[in-house]
């Protein structure tokens, strides 16, 4: 299995931290997403989409999107819940992480880290999203240690791959304290 990502993102390391706490073994192949490879003709015809991760299985078999990834790996694995309900509460955050965690979150630390935008040229909305998202997970986590059931799960990992990094985008993590503390625990558990 080889995993084509770049260290710096945080939907590639989701790959790397399932992979590696399944004891998956694999390949890394360093791809800097700020060189505009991930376009070119060969990258593309691994992934059309041109995104980083993708992972070729070496049988014929490319899978794209980082918690798709995650997913196909961990199945029949404890970072799945055997309870139904329990699964589709862990999809219904790998979801929310996708759409409404991520987008905010990410981007900003990107244009504030690798673009070094000043804070005041960023969108506000984004970064009210961004702090209403880290709300969000701060009133869960004042209640539960681990996002779905008793023990991590991919739901976690989704979340803390980009909140690891919050604070480079100028997210105030120490207003989330229930956040800091499952940022403690999550490695941990890997």
């Amino acid at each position: 299995m080889k995993v084509y990502g770049d260290l710096r993102s945080g939907n590639c390391l989701k790959v790397k931290y399932v992979a590696e706490k399944l004891g998956i073994s694999y390949e890394w192949q360093e791809v800097d997403v700020l060189s505009c490879i991930t376009r070119s003709t060969a990258f593309l015809e691994l992934n059309p989409a041109g995104q980083i991760p993708a992972v070729d299985f070496g049988d014929g078999h490319v899978l794209a999107q980082s918690n798709a990834i995650m997913r196909y790996l961990a199945r029949n694995s404890s970072l799945i819940p055997t309870d139904p309900w329990q699964a589709a509460k862990m999809d219904e955050w790998l979801f929310w992480e996708q759409y409404s965690h991520e987008p905010p979150i990410a981007v900003v630390r990107f244009l504030r880290t690798f673009k070094n935008m000043p804070m005041a040229d960023i969108d506000t909305r984004l970064i009210a999203k961004g702090n209403a998202a880290l709300d969000m997970m701060d009133t869960h986590l004042g209640k539960n240690m681990w996002f779905t059931g008793s023990a991590i799960s991919l739901a976690d990992i989704a979340l803390y791959a980009y909140t690891q990094f919050a604070d480079e985008g100028g997210f105030h993590l120490e207003k989330y304290p229930h956040v800091v503390t499952w940022l403690g625990r999550v490695p941990e558990s890997l």
